[in-house]
């Protein structure tokens, strides 16, 4: 029994130790990092800032009447298309009361005047046809009484036009009609029959009747960041993105950057301006939101890699390239234009090199 105990302990002993040595073998071996590793491609690479603003016509008018009164007809609606000198709204005036009276005022004095001079030329006329008074004095008769009449119509017509804002001496023509002075859509009619409004003068703005636009001549209007607007020229094409029509892109001109700018939460923004080519397929009203992007600066089919590859060092960019299996040397490279996904590589790197991906 004796013995079998001591078998048993010699066995238990020597697994014992068996077991340490390869547990100890197990953890002295390196386990072999394999890292990730990219190449380069060819691509484009296009670096290019973003503008937000609007798109608005090019031109756009609002008209105003020439007379103040009450809107007693409108002619057309939003929406609706115009041409130069289309009706669209009729006013009927309310006469000043005062105004009126002093017009009447001024007709019935016109009219005595009138009278007066009429009897006196008429009286004044036989006396010249008999060769009584010379030539000179009927003249002088003769020439009040014309300026009594002029001054008869004159009156009349003030009181006419006061009255109904026509004269008889204007063909038909009337302030009291008011026309629309571009061709185009009409974008909004901000008053309603029987509204009130007040004519356009040196002291005032007037009504607004409606709101015309061009809208086969639209612009886009943004904002950009006084650290891109140096970047910028004249003439350089836009692609623009209208948040209301995700599915199309337009082309866009530049031709307009502020000379200066305007603070707007603590940055400095300056305006710019470009010309849209519209697609006749697509309906763009006026207001709508959208993004341009300014391509700043273009390399078509260039060797890139992506821009996380690159270890900045003492102003200085490297990469990892591997020599051998899983033994990288660091290397460095000379760069090109980013678009701060993918950079250009210029020198160091080939394209079939493999970079470590950095963790």
């Amino acid at each position: 029994m004796k013995k079998f105990f001591k078998i048993l302990g010699a066995v238990i002993v020597l697994g014992i130790f068996i077991y340490t040595i390869i547990f100890l073998f197990n953890k002295s071996k390196t386990e072999t990092v394999i890292y990730k590793t990219k190449s380069p491609i060819i691509t484009n690479i296009v670096k290019k800032t973003v503008a937000t603003g609007n798109v608005e016509p090019r031109k756009e008018v609002a008209i105003k009447p020439k007379v103040s009164g009450i809107i007693e007809k409108l002619y057309v609606k939003a929406g609706d298309e115009v041409k130069k000198g289309d009706l669209i709204a009729q006013i009927r005036i309310i006469p000043d009361m005062l105004s009126l009276n002093n017009a009447e005022a001024r007709v019935k004095t016109a009219q005595i005047n009138y009278n007066e001079q009429e009897i006196k030329f008429n009286r004044q006329k036989e006396l010249y046809n008999k060769a009584i008074i010379p030539i000179a004095d009927f003249q002088i008769y003769e020439i009040a009484f014309q300026k009594a009449k002029e001054e008869l119509n004159a009156s009349e017509d003030n009181l006419q036009l006061i009255k109904e804002g026509v004269t008889k001496k204007s063909n038909g023509v009337t302030n009291t009609l008011v026309r629309s002075t571009i061709t185009g859509m009409i974008l909004d009619i901000p008053v309603k029959e029987g509204n009130s409004v007040i004519e356009s003068n040196t002291f005032n703005d007037g009504t607004t009747i409606a709101t015309i636009a061009n809208m086969s001549d639209m612009i886009f209007i943004g904002k950009i960041d006084e650290s891109e607007v140096g970047k910028l020229k004249l003439g350089m094409p836009l692609v623009l993105k209208i948040g209301a029509i995700s599915d199309y892109k337009f082309n866009a001109n530049l031709e307009y950057i502020s000379p200066k700018g305007v603070k707007e939460n603590g940055a400095i923004q300056f305006e710019i301006k470009a010309s849209v080519e519209l697609n006749d397929s697509v309906f763009i009203r006026a207001g709508y939101s959208a993004n341009a992007d300014i391509v700043l600066a273009h390399h078509d089919s260039v060797m890139a890699i992506d821009e996380s590859l690159i270890i900045f060092e003492n102003n200085n960019k490297y990469v990892e390239l591997e020599k051998d299996s899983f033994v990288f040397d660091k290397i460095k490279i000379e760069t090109g234009l980013s678009d701060e996904i993918n950079i250009e590589v210029l020198s160091g790197v080939g394209i079939n090199d493999k970079i470590k991906v950095q963790d």
